[in-house]
């Protein structure tokens, strides 16, 4: 196969179902090691591809055959031409990132990165529980909003206002790991308007 067509590809989002399934274990009192690992990576290489997606954007792109960055000046014609034999018109590249979820401002930046530091070295499974629960919570900010949309829409499968209604509809219990609660509780808080434009346009659509 010859490396000159060849397209970067992105980690898809990831499904709810198995997001639900961690939250309503830990409502139990149970950690499931391997439900934990297969939400908090699957999360993390989501976050990765964002970030390399946005990296891309900026005029640092990373090769899809030997990760190796590519700068380039975001002019759509421009090739990208890699050491190891790669090359791609930006505009092909760019159209594989647009539509995708994969952008956002420097905090949901740090947020990602943050994630994908911290979760690979944490040591038992609350840690990483609290982590993917601090994660999801999460908002793009800017500094004339102020909290705008979930980080949530980048990550897991399902449209704003699907994203929004899952996670009102996770479970939590007495047993659910310490913090989970206080993090949703100040996710309603600062979602208030928000969840309200979100959730009225989705039942608008349905009348």
């Amino acid at each position: 196969m010859q490396n000159e067509k060849i397209r970067p590809h992105w980690a898809p989002r990831v499904p709810q179902s198995s997001i639900r399934r961690l939250y309503q274990n830990d409502a139990r009192g149970i950690y499931d090691p391997d439900l934990i690992d297969e939400v908090g990576y699957a999360l993390l290489s989501r976050c990765q591809s964002f970030l390399d997606a946005t990296a891309a954007v900026q005029g640092r792109a990373p090769c899809p055959i030997c990760n190796q960055i590519v700068y380039h000046n975001q002019k759509r014609e421009t090739v990208l031409h890699c050491e190891c034999g790669w090359s791609l018109i930006w505009e092909d590249y760019f159209a594989t990132i647009q539509h995708k979820q994969l952008s956002g401002a420097e905090p949901v930046v740090q947020l990602f990165e943050q994630f994908v530091t911290r979760f690979p070295t944490a040591h038992t499974p609350r840690d990483k529980v609290i982590l993917i629960d601090q994660l999801l919570h999460g908002f793009h900010w800017y500094h004339t909003h102020g909290h705008t949309r979930p980080v949530a829409v980048n990550l897991i499968g399902g449209r704003l206002a699907e994203v929004i209604e899952f996670l009102d509809s996770i479970t939590y219990g007495p047993a659910s790991t310490p913090g989970t609660q206080d993090t949703y509780a100040e996710w309603k808080h600062n979602s208030q308007n928000l969840r309200r434009w979100a959730l009225k346009g989705r039942q608008d659509s349905d009348e």
